[in-house]
């Protein structure tokens, strides 16, 4: 995640049975300097739905105003939350009105409607459903072992050690990602971000 608009960051989404897991690690990089060590790059958008952001970080935090104001305003004229699928298309909407003056990101969302859902959108406004996804410079290395790794219809507590072990896979090769873990689940219950400790006892 760069303030240049490059694509440093690694970032992860897997679809569970039960919900959904986005994941970062917490570097922001300015070219090769660590611009900042705690950047939150997993971003609560409602109760039901997030999204993960990589590019551009003002890029980023523009689309994730936006999304919030939106999906609130759905609800109030609607009486009842947007759908993932709905919200998605909405920022693929988004994107792709933008596209000659491009906010520059690759972005995950995640939610839990009537089931768990996850989307990967980029900066043209493709939108499309994933089971398990990676964006950002450390994508290559993560996507080595979630292609080992992840198997469909496992729960959000048997693909937690793999999206934690995906990222660190990338924080141990790409010079652009580090600092740590931001890991969060979306199910039933909600939006809910794991506590350090939590995330140290899936290492």
């Amino acid at each position: 995640m760069e303030s240049e608009g490059k694509k440093g960051t690694t970032t992860v989404g897997l679809l569970c049975s039960d919900g959904v897991i986005l994941a970062s690690e917490k570097r922001a990089s300015m070219g090769n300097l660590v611009a900042n060590k705690e950047a939150d790059k997993v971003l609560k958008i409602q109760d039901h739905l997030g999204i993960t952001i990589a590019g551009s970080v003002g890029d980023a935090q523009t689309i994730a105003r936006v999304m919030k104001a939106q999906a609130s305003l759905y609800e109030i004229q609607r009486g009842r939350k947007i759908t993932i699928e709905g919200a998605g298309t909405l920022l693929a909407n988004i994107l792709q009105g933008s596209k000659y003056f491009p906010y520059w990101v690759q972005l995950l969302m995640g939610g839990y409607d009537s089931k768990p859902r996850l989307y990967s959108l980029d900066l043209t406004g493709s939108l499309m459903e994933e089971k398990f996804v990676s964006t950002g410079s450390g994508s290559p290395i993560a996507y080595g072992v979630l292609e080992d790794k992840f198997k469909d219809n496992k729960t959000v507590k048997e693909n937690l050690p793999i999206a934690v072990k995906a990222i660190k896979s990338a924080l141990e090769r790409d010079i652009y990602s580090g600092n740590g873990l931001n890991v969060a689940v979306i199910d039933k219950k909600g939006f809910r971000k794991l506590s350090d400790k939590e995330i140290e006892e899936l290492t």
